[in-house]
């Protein structure tokens, strides 16, 4: 797997922030979707479990929901990588006028499309505050 992969978590999180944060673009959607594996699945901080779908429609009804929202990340660690799957662990914080939350989220990440990092599956926890 020759790709960056703290390059790819920051980019779908820098497009979730565009989408979540503004009156993005239909295409700033697009990538994010595209990036989700066919197989997709989440464990929210709440403890939910979602798939690709409701994941996604989610999402596409949240444009521009959190004027303003910014998502850093950090402490990236790459747990495993083994042919075209990798597993990395991260802290996501999301900051909103008055607002920071975190959360650690582990994530399976593959490359099925060479080139490509498309997420498996991802399971957030949310953090202590710092």
């Amino acid at each position: 797997m020759g790709v960056d992969l703290v390059d790819a978590v920051e980019r779908l999180h820098a497009d979730l922030a565009t989408w979540l944060g503004s009156q993005a673009q239909a295409e700033v959607f697009e990538r994010f979707a595209a990036a989700q594996h066919e197989r997709f699945s989440m464990v929210t901080t709440g403890g939910e479990v979602l798939g690709r779908g409701a994941l996604l429609a989610g999402v596409r009804g949240a444009r521009n929901a959190l004027p303003g929202l910014a998502i850093e990340v950090s402490e990236v660690e790459e747990l495993l990588r083994s042919g075209d799957i990798a597993v990395v662990r991260f802290l996501e914080t999301h900051r909103t006028a008055g607002s920071v939350n975190s959360r650690r989220v582990t994530a399976v990440l593959t490359t099925d499309d060479p080139g490509a990092v498309r997420w498996l599956t991802v399971h957030e926890t949310e953090s202590a505050p710092t």
